[in-house]
């Protein structure tokens, strides 16, 4: 109230107290012998564009759910989001179809659920009735901050948009599709944030006005920036960027004297377990999560190096920073790049790798593996694997195993939207060793590790249903392997391009 910016938080805060009375969030009670009314607080917040202009003056009344009784307050409190694969498998989708993408985002989103338990709250700051200061609220609907608002909030959306004849995902419940006889369209919502893609306007059109008459919504038009993630379309079709984010975190973290770098991680430098007294340990958890979003959203570039780096997080040392000094200066070097999804070609192709023992230390080997879509990586990941391998066959086929998983996720994610439907086939897998090719098309397994007979199994498995098929491919052909092990400056630009990491011409 005595800042500068008074005149834009007053009207936030009445725009917020506007939202909360129409909803009829509360009444106004006495509070029940017995009973312990939760407090609440108001948060304030700027909204940013991504080019860093303020966007909005946000204000947000918050109960204070930290002080809710488990079994009395609330019971439940899970509510599912779209995993971020989902959402670039939509835009990789978007390309090839020529897709059109809008965007929408739910005003007050929380406070449209409805409470099934009794739970009374102080009245708010500034807005505590005179002559009713002994009241207190007891909540209807529920509010930003409650245990129990977003699975409140997610059951709600849920119901309305199933009644309007869309249907869930199987394999993702927060993909939403529907197809009518003109035009199919896909709703896929992340908390708040919706995406709504279809192949007529119509679609489009027609979906944002059922939802605009159930909700408070705000249309945001043509897809903008989902997540963070910055989102441009041209003739090619769709790129997605954080490079406003990435400039946000090597701001962050600038005391480090961040220089440039060529390659994410040295591959001269091993590192290992610190047994000296940690390194401003909360610091150097902050930036491993923050390179950690990068890393989940559009950089797979730098995964093998944050899985790397956050093996250190309970006690980093001084090694541990330079090393995320180096991921910072690479992304500070690169961070134009965008990951592009183009209209070929159409089928998803997965690849897996696998180094035998790269942990120093517990002996255990890191499985890699990506997929792409539309020319672009749609699912990646890099971990340390969690038995030991007796051979670098055995952690190849470890690595293939997890890839495997995610292929059938992957193919079942998109034998279950609309515009994808007939056209899925076996997802193709590439690997390096010939001998664990040779191992997944065998009947018999001789061995007598059982973490490897079971994975040989579900391989066989997985082979046998048509929905794997795996295939040789050289080393050096090999997408996955920035994931399992530091490569050469030119290697890391051969493979960051076959994963769709592109400047926007």
């Amino acid at each position: 109230m005595a800042s500068r910016d008074v005149a834009f938080w007053k009207e936030a805060i009445n725009d917020e107290m506007d939202s909360i009375m129409s909803n009829q969030t509360w009444e106004l009670v006495d509070l029940p012998p017995g009973s312990k009314p939760i407090g609440c607080k108001w948060i304030f917040r700027r909204k940013y564009h991504t080019d860093g202009m303020i966007q909005t003056f946000k204000a947000r009344l918050v109960a204070k759910g930290f002080k809710q009784r488990e079994g009395i307050d609330y019971f439940d409190t899970y509510a599912p989001v779209a995993r971020t694969t989902s959402i670039r498998i939509l835009f990789a989708l978007a390309s090839i179809h020529n897709l059109f993408v809008h965007q929408m985002d739910v005003k007050t989103a929380f406070l449209n659920g409805d409470l099934n338990e009794e739970v009374y709250m102080e009245q708010p700051e500034g807005f505590v009735l005179l002559g009713n200061e002994n009241k207190v609220c007891k909540l209807v609907k529920s509010l930003y901050g409650l245990k129990q608002a977003p699975k409140q909030w997610h059951e709600k959306f849920d119901h309305a948009i199933l009644s309007n004849g869309f249907r869930h995902n199987n394999v993702d419940k927060c993909l939403y599709s529907k197809t009518c006889d003109d035009y199919m369209v896909i709703v896929c919502l992340y908390v708040d944030d919706m995406l709504i893609l279809s192949d007529d306007m119509r679609g489009i059109i027609e979906t944002k006005r059922f939802l605009s008459l159930t909700f408070k919504m705000k249309d945001l038009g043509e897809v903008d920036t989902i997540l963070g993630i910055k989102v441009k379309r041209n003739s090619g079709g769709y790129a997605l960027n954080q490079t406003h984010y990435i400039e946000k975190v090597v701001s962050k973290f600038s005391h480090l004297k961040i220089k440039d770098a060529n390659t994410p991680f040295d591959s001269s430098i091993k590192l290992e377990k610190n047994d000296g007294r940690s390194v401003a340990q909360l610091e150097y958890a902050s930036a491993i999560g923050s390179l950690m979003y990068a890393a989940q959203c559009t950089r797979a570039d730098i995964s093998f190096a944050v899985s790397k780096l956050s093996r250190f997080t309970s006690n980093p040392s001084v090694e541990h920073w330079k090393a995320i000094g180096r991921v910072l200066g690479y992304l500070k070097n690169t961070k134009e790049l965008s990951l592009q999804y183009s209209k070929f070609p159409a089928i998803i192709e997965g690849y897996s790798d696998a180094s035998w023992i790269s942990s120093v230390g517990d002996n255990l080997s890191t499985t890699g593996w990506v997929f792409t879509l539309g020319g672009g990586a749609v699912s990646w990941g890099s971990k340390k694997q969690t038995c030991i391998s007796h051979s670098t066959m055995e952690a190849e086929f470890i690595a293939l195993a997890a890839t495997g998983k995610e292929a059938e996720w992957l193919r079942d994610l998109m034998m279950d939207i609309p515009f994808t439907a007939n056209n899925v086939s076996t997802v193709s897998i590439h690997c390096d060793s010939q001998a664990t090719l040779a191992r997944a098309y065998s009947g018999v397994y001789n061995g007598k590790s059982r973490h490897i007979s079971i994975r040989h199994e579900y391989v066989r498995q997985l082979i046998q249903n048509g929905i794997i098929s795996i295939s040789f491919v050289r080393s050096s052909g090999n997408l996955a392997d920035p994931f399992t092990k530091p490569l050469t400056r030119d290697l890391v630009r051969i493979t960051s391009r076959g994963m769709g990491l592109k400047l926007l011409k």
